[in-house]
């Protein structure tokens, strides 16, 4: 008792008072006093996994369906179907006040060249039907930059448009029963290795200036440059999708959240030529004035494989900023990078409150990777002491196996990436000769590291920095 204080030794003794006199209040009230640090702990629980995956959209019936049929589109991969899909669509804009329409695909090869959605639509894609992408360049409309970038990402000036495209949209579901999207992007890859284009490559699903948008239960294939592209977006949920682009295919990249917030990106499977996920936020200047961030994303549950880029790469596109992502359940194979942080002096912008938990790796040869010195500038016009920042990184909770190089950090002289913050995390690295300071390059980088093998560079020492280990209940990494 001389342990207690005045108040619990009072409370002590009520206790036992209680437990000779009243044994049924006795049990009544320990039950109580049972359950109340566990509906506190279950409360707590639920609010820590206020993620944006945890927000599931409920997917109304349209009231009003048609078919792709009934406008005259014929499904046998040959005849051009674009004025089908064109009509369809502004037929069914007449009802986006009566509760929004379908257009059902049904079973075919559906080949089109560009078009664009409408709101309150559900593009329904059958078991079977694979919408093709035109291989004529002239079923592919020039448009002008994203004001984010000011050129094409590729080649100055404008770029081709999208295949499938919603720009001021609102609530715009495209989904089905496994159907398929495929852009027979060889064509495209060719061109650009022979620098045949006059503008950057078309992607095959891009979102601009949209709220409220469900990708989801489809089949991505030979994407001409990037699958799906949500750019100034809110509320983009992207599930259960499988995106494949062969490893020779030149920088073809699978989903790329695009100064977007509040994005998902869940079940997922992607193999591509270059990145399988890449978040972004602008170009230099451009991204600069435009300030748009992308932040408050959700990347869970998904299989990444990339040939050539990073099967999670940050940038190197990120001068409009990019905060609050948390990343778990991730599975990474046969992959140049595993997880990659880009961006280079000119960029400005900020890499902030990363948390990457729950990662297995195999056969990767870079396991992480952040540099300083990565991507061009759009022209002459970027001011090189535009410092980004990159900071507030946390990589929790990982396994690989034959992996070439644990971790490659390079940072910024004159900006050097901190904190980065290394915690549980076991990589077998194929050297065995290699000790262990060789399994990891840095410079100009600070952080901490609690039970990593291989030990990490002296620069991860620092025991005294404030790492993130989770999302408060706003989905914003919260030091501990």
């Amino acid at each position: 008792m001389q342990l207690l204080g005045h108040h619990q030794s009072l409370l002590l003794s009520l206790w036992l008072l209680m437990l000779m006199h009243m044994p049924s209040l006795m049990k009544m009230l320990t039950a109580l006093l049972l359950l109340l640090p566990l509906s506190n702990a279950v409360e707590l629980n639920l609010k820590g996994c206020e993620r944006q995956c945890d927000y599931k959209p409920k997917l109304q019936p349209r009231p009003h369906s048609v078919s792709i049929l009934e406008f005259g589109a014929v499904g046998d991969g040959k005849t051009l179907n674009t004025i089908a899909f064109q009509n369809a669509i502004f037929y069914l804009k007449s009802f986006a006040d009566k509760g929004g329409a379908q257009l059902y695909v049904p079973p075919g090869k559906w080949l089109t060249g560009s078009f664009n959605l409408t709101s309150h639509l559900t593009l329904f894609l059958a078991r079977g039907a694979v919408i093709l992408g035109s291989q004529d360049m002239s079923h592919w409309e020039v448009v002008e930059p994203l004001p984010s970038y000011g050129r094409g990402l590729e080649l100055p000036g404008g770029r081709y448009r999208s295949l499938i495209n919603g720009y001021m949209l609102n609530d715009v579901v495209i989904t089905g029963d496994n159907g398929t999207i495929n852009g027979q992007g060889s064509v495209w890859w060719d061109w650009f290795i022979s620098h045949s284009l006059n503008y950057s490559r078309p992607h095959l699903v891009e979102f601009i200036s949209c709220k409220n948008i469900v990708v989801s239960n489809l089949t991505f294939l030979n994407a001409p440059a990037f699958n799906v592209h949500p750019v100034y977006c809110s509320n983009v949920q992207v599930q259960n999708i499988s995106v494949y682009a062969p490893p020779e295919s030149p920088y073809t990249v699978g989903i790329v959240p695009d100064s977007s917030d509040s994005v998902c990106i869940e079940n997922c499977s992607i193999s591509t030529g270059y990145d399988a996920i890449a978040l972004k936020s602008g170009w230099d200047e451009y991204g600069i004035a435009y300030d748009r961030p992308t932040e408050s994303v959700h990347i869970k549950q998904v299989y990444l494989q990339s040939s050539s880029g990073s099967a999670l790469a940050f940038g190197s596109e990120m001068s409009g900023g990019i905060s609050d992502v948390l990343v778990e359940h991730l599975y990474i194979y046969n992959s140049f990078c595993g997880v990659e942080f880009r961006t280079t002096k000119g960029r400005g912008g900020y890499i902030k409150g990363i948390v990457i938990s729950d990662t297995e790796m195999t056969s990767v040869h870079t396991a992480f990777a952040a540099t300083g010195q990565s991507g061009s500038h759009p022209d002459d016009n970027f001011d090189p002491n535009a410092l980004p920042i990159l900071q507030q990184i946390t990589l929790e909770n990982a396994i690989g196996t034959n992996i070439t190089l644990a971790g490659n950090f390079t940072g910024i002289q004159e900006s050097p990436f901190t904190p980065i913050c290394l915690s549980n995390i076991s990589l077998s690295v194929t050297c065995s000769s290699c000790s262990s300071s060789s399994s990891w390059v840095c410079s100009n980088v600070l952080g901490s590291s609690w039970l990593v093998f291989p030990e990490p560079c002296p620069e991860f020492s620092n025991s005294s920095l404030s790492c993130s280990s989770l999302l408060d209940s706003d989905g914003r990494a919260v030091g501990l």
